[in-house]
């Protein structure tokens, strides 16, 4: 029932030249999800009146000779946390399980406007807060290569649907690692792309300083698409960038990686890592020398601060953007209190009770404390300061290195319940990944390799501010010489 050609790229050439029917293949998919999708939970629901009449306008205008966007026919999921007008974007959250997008996020709007079809909303971690995906408030998601695993998180939904072939992109949001972690569970390659790069209008806020719209797809080369089609400029978000230019030549124009200078930091390679995860990393470094690379070792000290600074900043912007669901403005309004008889405060109080999971609550908590009179020297100015030193290095990193290189995860994919009862110890598994977001730069997942069992393990990349071709490029480089994003799990 897969649709084939499977990659976005080749779905959409093959759509120019009126090879494919975009309502085959949107129905195809559709099928498809019915068919996996139960088991698997990576979709909220589908689009299913917006993608086939979107399809049927677009075979209308194949049909009529006109020319096509660089996505036609490419069926996409969308995480939970955009807005796509008239459909439900709950967050993951009861706190918005009744809410209706008025608007469309701009950059899901500009991937229709190249002719992508959206189909679904998928499946996430509770206002992005988790890194398994378990935290959602509706249903459970299972990665695709052990019923039992978790697919990582915040965007698992995504990553999933991915894996699983159900769409040839997946958009997801990544604020200390969502995408690349989830990637690297399952066996996909994700980007977050450089800190404004990508509007984040229409985007569900969790940490506005740190968000990012990123995207997961197949391959490197469906990721560069992806960004050609999203970036640039938007009036409605003060913080995305100037259109930059385009990034899917530079693609063609490497077949190896001679020039390259690759940074290992020692602090993201070593301690913490699990044996085999830090095997294969290594491995792939191997054969990116051989490919052409030249392999520097490198340190990056300030990385042993990037989980506390990150948690701090992230929760205390959590604990503002979230102050708006207070049961009168937005979001779920308790039915169990009398508001002759109670206050307003009180009428609050058990709507974000109620609204607001287990997690999100921690967070919040943390992130007023942090960030509250008498502690935000101690806490949050600390942290800003812990951000600070960090980009600072990279970029004294980047004048000696073009892409620096870490294993995403410190571990393959997890069972479900490990580390349930300590939670410093799942915070921990966004290691490796809060250094980038901190940074504001671009960083990639890509597979590399597997565990005895089976289990996807995962490179990250990471590159200068803005040089978000040059992740793309080196992954696709390795990608034309490996296999690993080529597995897929057995259905």
């Amino acid at each position: 029932m897969s649709t084939s050609p499977t990659t976005a790229t080749a779905i959409a050439k093959a759509m120019r030249n009126g090879d494919l029917c975009a309502v085959d293949i949107v129905q195809a998919q559709l099928q498809r999800i019915a068919s996996l999708d139960p088991e698997l939970g990576a979709f909220c629901s589908t689009f299913d009146d917006r993608a086939t009449a979107n399809a049927v306008r677009l075979d209308e205008r194949q049909k009529a000779g006109e020319s096509l966007g660089p996505l036609a026919g490419v069926v996409i999921g969308s995480k939970d946390n955009l807005l796509v007008e008239n459909e439900l974007a709950s967050a993951g959250s009861r706190m918005l399980s009744t809410f209706r997008a008025p608007f469309t996020a701009t950059s899901l709007q500009r991937l229709e406007l190249h002719d992508g079809l959206l189909i679904g909303r998928t499946n996430m971690d509770e206002f992005g807060m988790g890194s398994t995906t378990e935290t959602s408030a509706f249903q459970k998601t299972r990665n695709p290569f052990g019923k039992d695993l978790v697919p990582g998180g915040s965007s698992g939904g995504s990553a999933v649907a991915v894996a699983a072939d159900l769409c040839a992109i997946a958009i997801g949001s990544d604020t200390g690692g969502s995408v690349r972690q989830p990637a690297a569970l399952c066996g996909v390659t994700g980007l977050k792309p450089t800190y404004g790069r990508v509007p984040r209008y229409g985007l569900i806020a969790y940490a506005s300083s740190l968000d990012c719209v990123g995207a997961l797809a197949r391959t490197a080369e469906d990721l560069a698409l992806w960004l050609d089609c999203a970036s640039g400029q938007d009036p409605a978000d003060a913080t995305s960038l100037p259109t930059p230019a385009t990034v899917s030549h530079m693609l063609a124009e490497r077949s190896d990686l001679k020039g390259v200078r690759i940074g290992v930091p020692r602090e993201l390679n070593g301690e913490g890592v699990d044996d085999e995860v830090l095997t294969a990393t290594q491995a792939a470094v191997a054969q990116i020398r051989d490919l052409g690379g030249e392999v520097i070792d490198c340190a990056l000290p300030s990385a042993k601060h990037a989980v506390p600074a990150y948690y701090l900043l992230a929760t205390a912007e959590a604990a503002s953007n979230l102050a708006r669901y207070d049961g009168v403005h937005y979001g779920n309004r308790t039915e169990q209190t009398d508001p002759s008889q109670q206050s307003s405060i009180d009428t609050t109080t058990q709507s974000r009770s109620e609204g607001f999971g287990a997690e999100v609550q921690l967070r919040i908590l943390l992130g007023t404390f942090a960030s509250s009179y008498g502690y935000s020297a101690q806490f949050y100015e600390r942290a800003r300061l812990a951000r600070r030193a960090l980009q600072r290095e990279f970029a004294q990193l980047f004048e000696r290195c073009d892409v620096l290189l870490s294993p995403t995860s410190p571990t393959a994919a997890p069972h479900f319940g490990d580390h349930e009862e300590d939670p410093l110890a799942r915070y921990m598994w966004d290691a490796l990944t809060v250094p980038a977001s901190l940074a504001g730069i671009p960083a990639l997942s890509m597979p590399c390799g597997q565990t005895a069992d089976g289990r996807p393990i995962a490179l990250q990349a990471m590159a200068k501010h803005g040089h978000d071709g040059h992740v793309l490029q080196l992954a696709h480089v390795f990608q034309m010489h490996s296999q690993h994003h080529l597995r897929r799990p057995q259905l």
